[in-house]
């Protein structure tokens, strides 16, 4: 590449080559901004979905957070990262390899929540539209099928624009923003998972329903 800052399409030129290059705190603060990226793209999707599958009255809020972030499609969005990263060339297989990392993600991380919590579900597919292909409640066709299309948008544009932005923002300034956000975000789900229950303070959910919101599953 010349001096010139590099354009989009040069970018992703190279990440789709595989000619791409970037220093330790770019791969750091990509990772970063994708944790944060992700975990909101889940909330917006499930607060939509919820929404039509709640009979369309309502919205319903969605998460253990008080902001719009859910912790598993972050940890979903590092997992097809790591697994399909070598495969973006092929979408068909980056596509595929995502429905089932993510599916596994899926059952694994709702089954354990149903064994350790006693009975305690924080999603139930046996009670939802479109819930073709269930297994026991917790991973279903429908919900694999929006992870591997969401893994598309995810490896075609999202990854690509983050990498394009490391290249053109000042170094101190792009990796302000990442922690910044990262921080953001990791200390809500900490003091919802942590320190409301080792404290006794009110979690977000508490504060929403105070508010009036509900949420299908609690």
């Amino acid at each position: 590449m010349s001096n010139k800052k590099p354009t989009f399409k040069n970018i992703f030129h190279d990440y789709m080559e595989e000619n791409i290059k970037l220093a330790l705190w770019q791969k750091t603060s990509i990772v970063m901004l994708l944790i944060v990226f992700a975990g909101f793209f889940g909330w917006i999707y499930e607060f939509i979905f919820y929404y039509f599958d709640g009979g369309m009255q309502r919205f319903y809020m969605q998460g253990g957070n008080f902001l719009p972030w859910i912790n598993i499609y972050a940890i979903g969005a590092v997992l097809i990262l790591l697994t399909t990263y070598k495969f973006r060339k092929n979408p068909l297989a980056v596509f595929l390899i995502s429905l089932v990392v993510t599916g596994i993600l899926e059952f694994i991380a709702g089954w354990l929540v149903y064994k350790i919590g006693n009975g305690t579900r924080y999603w139930d597919y046996n009670n939802e539209i479109w819930n073709f292909g269930n297994i026991e409640g917790f991973v279903c066709l429908r919900s694999v099928l929006v992870f591997g299309f969401s893994a598309l948008f995810l490896t075609y544009l999202i990854i690509p624009i983050e990498i394009w932005l490391a290249k053109r923002l000042p170094k101190r300034l792009f990796l302000t923003i990442s922690i910044i956000f990262l921080a953001l975000v990791l200390t809500d789900e900490i003091y919802n998972i942590l320190a409301s229950k080792f404290f006794g303070w009110p979690d977000a959910t508490d504060f929403y329903q105070s508010l009036g919101w509900e949420y299908l599953i609690k």
